[in-house]
């Protein structure tokens, strides 16, 4: 991934002229509140320098941006919490792609509980409800939900290539989605190659539903959400017409973003109960397959950062328009952002403040 794109040398470049002088009214550590679970600090306690991050908040107030919030957690705590134009603490923030890897982690589960035997198994074990009618029937039954979780089903499916008869702005006009998917031509074998597809995770949160049961919603709820106390959510869609619940992104707020990236930081673990077992979330995040170039796992990103000539790995759930949970192993660190730059270089900005003002304030 090329970080310093042209939108990101310009951002880094208006943060580098805007003036400053140290303020500490510019900084207040999150209050805490007593229904979240969450523990707060200040920065300096968990060796977070305050300079950078003190001019990081000071460039954000003085110029024009699409960022919504940030919130950093260091060390299982809360240490910053802000928003900008239209974000709040309470108000539940589309996460777009981002809701891919949550359902990652809701096969994990799944598969823990039983409801799915192997992600080596054909699709077509669960999703009774659909088959195929359409190009190359009997190959299809080679796509394992492996190849969905890692973007390599081998359909016509590409987000990022507008000739792509799956790409996800042409299926959601369809109206049968899950039908009109199956019945992609295979143009890989399953397996070969990865390309982002937006209606594989959509299949995905489909096995789990037909699997367990239950709507994807009642599963995230019962088996995630409660046990992370995670209750102030919603699930919706931006499209005019009504779609399946498998088809729903998720909208949360950003504390509730930074439980999920502590729960993959702990290996599965939340509060000392495990949720998720670590064998999975290491295979879910660590890289298996490349797309353009970039490493993917199951729904999860793997991008690393340079930071004073070392290296710095991230484990990353990103969305249109500026959504991201950031895990920095490393460092015990979280970032989460959301933000508005739908369609936009914009919403790479998050990138340049990673790895120009945040990553180099951390202290090991």
């Amino acid at each position: 991934m090329v970080l310093l794109n042209r939108t990101l040398i310009i951002f880094c470049l208006l943060l580098a002229q805007v003036g400053f002088a140290q303020n500490t009214h510019l900084y207040t550590p999150p209050q805490t509140l007593n229904h979240d679970g969450w523990l707060t600090s200040g920065l300096s306690e968990q060796r977070i320098d305050t300079a950078s991050i003190y001019k990081m908040l000071y460039s954000l107030r003085a110029q024009e941006h699409q960022i919504h919030s940030i919130v950093l957690v260091r060390n299982n705590r809360l240490v910053l919490e802000e928003y900008f134009g239209e974000g709040t603490r309470q108000n539940p923030h589309d996460l777009r792609s981002t809701t891919k890897s949550i359902r990652a982690i809701l096969m994990g589960i799944a598969v823990e509980k039983g409801f799915i035997k192997s992600i080596d198994d054909s699709i077509f074990d669960y999703l009774k409800s659909h088959a195929p009618e359409k190009n190359s029937i009997a190959q299809k039954q080679q796509i394992s939900i492996r190849h969905l979780l890692t973007m390599s089903s081998g359909l016509d499916c590409n987000d990022w290539d507008k000739n792509s008869l799956g790409q996800e702005d042409k299926v959601y006009r369809k109206k049968d989605i899950i039908q009109y998917t199956l019945d992609l031509p295979l143009i890989n074998t399953p397996g070969e190659k990865a390309a982002y597809c937006s209606m594989g995770s959509i299949l995905t949160a489909e096995i789990i539903s037909q699997a367990s049961g239950m709507s994807i919603d009642s599963f995230a709820k019962k088996y995630l959400f409660d046990e992370l106390g995670i209750d102030h959510y919603f699930w919706g869609h931006t499209s005019k017409k009504q779609v399946i619940p498998s088809a729903k992104r998720l909208y949360m707020t950003s504390r509730d973003m930074a439980k999920i990236g502590q729960l993959v930081l702990n290996n599965g673990q939340w509060n000392g109960k495990q949720l998720v077992s670590k064998q999975w979330l290491t295979e879910a995040t660590k890289p298996n397959v490349k797309i353009t170039g970039m490493d993917y796992g199951y729904f999860w990103w793997s991008i690393p950062f340079k930071v004073n000539n070392q290296t710095i790995h991230s484990i990353m759930a990103t969305g249109n328009g500026g959504q991201y949970i950031m895990i920095f192993p490393s460092l015990e660190l979280i970032a989460v952002f959301t933000g508005g730059a739908y369609n936009s270089e914009a919403d790479k900005a998050p990138f340049a403040l990673m790895q120009n003002l945040i990553l180099p304030a951390v202290r090991h």
